[in-house]
């Protein structure tokens, strides 16, 4: 088994822009190998912490609820258990199911190069609706675009999802990579909920 490497947050910045701008199961195979649970958590929590942020300041903007400091810190915490409860997911579905052969460590590093760009790029456009939103048409229009991206971006994470749990399980059955990431979702929203429901 080839070791697992450490990468920088400029590194992983440059692996993501060529994992999306080519996304294949050779591609993330590439790149499965070049960080850690660490290194994943940290992209993360970069991402995580720029939406929350940006939140935090469109809070500001007219119409808007009053921010909250607890919340950024909440946004920030919950993101991440919800990124590792759900690759944690993916590997043990994976695992359990199908004798997937990948690692954690594989799969949170994977799923981190698509994940942590996608948050990012959802904070942004969520920002500019919020900007937009108290002038009448322009912030009508501005929040249906958001929308229709938002939908778009929804259907490119389930896409290179699809591609991460091939890679990073080594599952090449279509049926099984489905599976698994059904099964994982639900599992997550499930074990997310109950986290909720007692904080």
């Amino acid at each position: 088994m080839a070791m697992i490497r450490q990468s920088s947050v400029p590194e992983m910045l440059t692996q993501s822009t060529d994992l999306m701008t080519n996304p294949s199961v050779e591609k993330f195979e590439r790149y499965e190998r070049y960080g850690t649970l660490g290194n994943a958590a940290v992209y993360v929590l970069a991402a995580i912490a720029i939406s929350a942020v940006l939140g935090f300041v469109g809070s500001f903007l007219p119409g808007t609820p009053r921010p909250s400091f607890l919340g950024v810190f909440d946004t920030i915490l919950r993101g991440l258990a919800q990124f590792f409860i759900f690759t944690g997911m993916v590997y043990f579905m994976g695992k359990k199911l199908y004798a997937g052969d990948g690692t954690w460590d594989e799969v949170a590093y994977t799923f981190s190069l698509f994940i942590a760009p996608l948050i990012a790029i959802g904070a942004v456009i969520t920002f500019i609706v919020t900007l937009f939103a108290w002038i009448p048409f322009i912030g009508a229009l501005v929040g249906l675009i958001g929308l229709l991206v938002s939908l778009v971006l929804m259907v490119v994470q389930i896409y290179y999802a699809y591609l991460g749990v091939q890679s990073s399980m080594n599952l090449r059955d279509s049926t099984q990579t489905l599976i698994v990431l059904v099964l994982s979702f639900l599992a997550s929203g499930l074990i997310m909920g109950i986290i909720s429901w007692f904080l």
